[in-house]
């Protein structure tokens, strides 16, 4: 890339110390922890719009690949906290009502958005919020032990919360995702998994480790062409099939005059692995 359009296009993690959740990076895998276990990891305002902000900052960054998502204590994110976050919103106004549920949908859009494939790793209580997180991710690695659970009929609001009438019938299907907006049931690992919302199942002591395995598996392919697939996943949605596969050809294309694409052919000629560099 050009010098002078590097400051304007490209940021760097280093030194990034969230006041909300953990951050870590390994390699080109950076994790995310919700931290409350004391609570079930519930989110906060706060907590809200510095993972949305994270999510923002990370289509400018280079150094990451994978993003794996976690909660501590055994739970994964039990939803939006009672105290700091339900019980305000019942004495707020129509416009600051309506600037929260803008603020919670924008971390799903980020989150969308951002280049790198995204991994949620499930354990235990994974309840409103926290599900629209799982279900915001590109894949869902849980244990049987897991409650998947979009509550939000139980407290008296539609299930049409953050994208969920959207999203989630493009990944379980419509009769199942009624199932779970209406009810506000718990859904199984175990069930999640036959059901293609989880991909996979881990005992919870191995959760984390097979989540980092997974994103470090990921990381290793080409940068530039998960971020295009990701991209077509996402776009294709309100497409038909014509127009979907002008777009293919059109990314295709894109991904061929890339580095990667050269190093590739050249370990299939020379019959060696390729090492992929993102460019």
């Amino acid at each position: 890339m050009d010098q002078h359009l590097i400051a304007g296009n490209r940021r760097s993690l280093a030194g990034l110390a969230p006041q909300h959740f953990g951050w870590r990076q390994e390699g080109a895998v950076g994790v995310i922890t919700l931290n409350r276990p004391e609570r079930k990891n519930p989110l906060t305002f706060e907590s809200y719009a510095e993972l949305r902000d994270l999510f923002r900052t990370l289509s400018y960054v280079d150094e990451v690949g994978v993003i794996v998502v976690q909660g501590a204590g055994g739970n994964f994110c039990s939803g939006g906290d009672v105290h700091e976050i339900i019980g305000p919103l019942t004495k707020m106004s129509m416009p600051d009502l309506l600037a929260f549920t803008r603020m919670t949908g924008d971390l799903v859009k980020a989150m969308r958005a951002c280049p790198q494939p995204v991994i949620s790793a499930i354990d235990g209580v994974c309840a409103g919020a926290g599900a629209i997180i799982a279900m915001a991710s590109d894949l869902r690695v849980g244990t049987a032990r897991s409650k998947t659970a979009f509550l939000f009929t139980r407290v008296g609001l539609a299930g049409c919360d953050m994208g969920a009438c959207s999203i989630l019938p493009r990944i379980v299907g419509q009769g199942r995702a009624s199932d779970l907006l209406y009810s506000g049931r718990s859904l199984g690992g175990e069930e999640g998994l036959s059901w293609g919302f989880m991909n996979r199942l881990a005992e919870p002591e191995a959760l984390e480790a097979t989540a980092l395995a997974w994103a470090a598996q990921i990381a290793e392919g080409p940068g530039f062409g998960h971020a295009m697939t990701k991209k077509m996943l996402h776009q294709e949605w309100a497409m038909g099939v014509d127009e979907a596969i002008e777009s293919e050809a059109q990314a295709q294309a894109i991904c061929m005059m890339t580095q990667d694409f050269h190093r590739a052919y050249h370990a299939f000629v020379a019959k060696q692995r390729p090492v992929f560099e993102g460019n």
